[in-house]
């Protein structure tokens, strides 16, 4: 089987399975316990929030633990909008990812918050101008995705977050498709909240990570004990810490090289799809996108049918995001680079993690157009 569904999940690392071990055993105690069995938890929470602050070039004092990107773009979302006296309007895109969307739509329903969605281009970019003719005196917060997860497109992120501050207005990226393949410097980047999830890159589900800059007030969505300095209540998954500390080292050591080798074997890959696979249309950016991620859309077919017979012939991938898994809508992402209801549906979106080799790739591309073929003939 060659799995290219990664942008669902990755396989846990075994350094990181062998990382976090010891605190689901020994060294399993409640890091807010007054005792040693406690303090160890503590240290190890401690350090392992040092590395995620390092992997993202800010204060230890910045990271807030989550149980995930999901529950990261709902603190940063909710938590900045409701913090933020400045005023109720929120500037998006209408392809950011499900939980930023669900957020965003919290708070016009439930807050009375006003959101603007600026739409992008037919490659998913999303034009500096646009966004800035949306920023309004009353806007409380903008939030882009640094990489989107169903056509890979990457956003010019550094100059949004400069834009919006020159208007004094945060700015909130959702990182998680990014994480392991772009660097993260949130200094770099400009920004001043950073979602970014575990399993992604090679830890366990159940873990992420929020950068929340300095002293910007930040109203919490789980009230409890005060963990996580107020943040984010609940007992802190301290083996899952450690593991995302390992994971974002080990990639972030290989970052450069594997994106590299990965960006020459997707372009190739994408090349092959494109000439064997009749009709086959690549969606998203040409270049300006992430390393391992190729969509497509194959007119004249079902994207869960093409799904089927490349699973037959051991590949496996997915139709878009995981997080719509079962929904039989269309994907709001292609609707929002302008693709038709009946084109959206024939999507088949494929990535890798970085032991997927190009001859992987190379292997993949016919089986795909006999996948395409097959479903054509079939009329589904």
């Amino acid at each position: 089987m060659i799995y290219l569904d990664a942008a669902a999940t990755s396989a846990v690392r075994r350094e990181v399975l062998e990382a976090m071990w010891p605190y689901l055993t020994g060294d399993f105690g409640n890091p807010s316990s007054q005792h040693e069995v406690g303090a160890s938890a503590a240290r190890a929470l401690a350090d392992a929030r040092a590395a995620v602050a390092a992997w993202l070039g800010c204060r230890a004092s910045e990271v807030v633990f989550t149980s995930g990107g999901t529950e990261a773009d709902n603190l940063a979302i909710k938590g900045i909008a409701l913090a933020n006296p400045r005023g109720r309007h929120i500037v998006s895109t209408p392809i950011e990812h499900e939980a930023v969307l669900a957020s965003i739509d919290h708070l016009v329903r439930v807050h009375g918050f006003e959101a603007t969605l600026v739409p992008v281009g037919a490659d998913g970019l999303l034009d500096p101008d646009a966004f800035a003719a949306a920023l309004r005196p009353d806007t409380t917060l903008a939030t882009v995705m640094l990489a989107n997860n169903e056509v890979g497109t990457v956003q010019p992120v550094a100059r949004l977050a400069a834009l919006a501050h020159e208007h004094g207005i945060p700015f909130h990226t959702d990182a998680v498709q990014a994480a392991g393949w772009l660097p993260l410097d949130v200094r770099a980047l400009g920004v001043d909240a950073l979602s970014v999830s575990g399993h992604k890159l090679g830890a366990p589900k159940g873990i992420g990570a929020l950068f929340v800059r300095g002293r910007l007030p930040l109203e919490p969505v789980i009230h409890g004990g005060g963990q996580e300095r107020g943040r984010r209540s609940g007992t802190e998954n301290v083996a899952g810490a450690v593991a995302l500390a390992t994971a974002a080292r080990l990639a972030s050591a290989a970052q450069e090289a594997n994106a590299a080798a990965a960006t020459a074997a997707r372009d190739a890959f994408v090349e092959a799809v494109l000439q064997l696979a009749p009709g086959a249309q690549l969606t998203g950016h040409p270049s300006e996108r992430l390393p391992a991620t190729a969509s497509f859309v194959f007119p004249g077919t079902n994207g869960e049918a093409v799904l089927l017979e490349l699973e037959r012939r051991g590949v496996v991938s997915s139709s878009g995001s995981a997080c719509a898994a079962g929904s039989e809508d269309a994907s709001h992402v292609l609707l929002g680079l302008g693709y038709p209801e009946d084109l959206a549906r024939t999507a088949v979106r494929f990535s890798w993690s970085p032991d997927v080799s190009a001859a992987d790739l190379a292997a993949v591309a016919p089986a795909v157009a006999d996948a395409v073929r097959t479903v054509a003939a079939l009329g589904r």
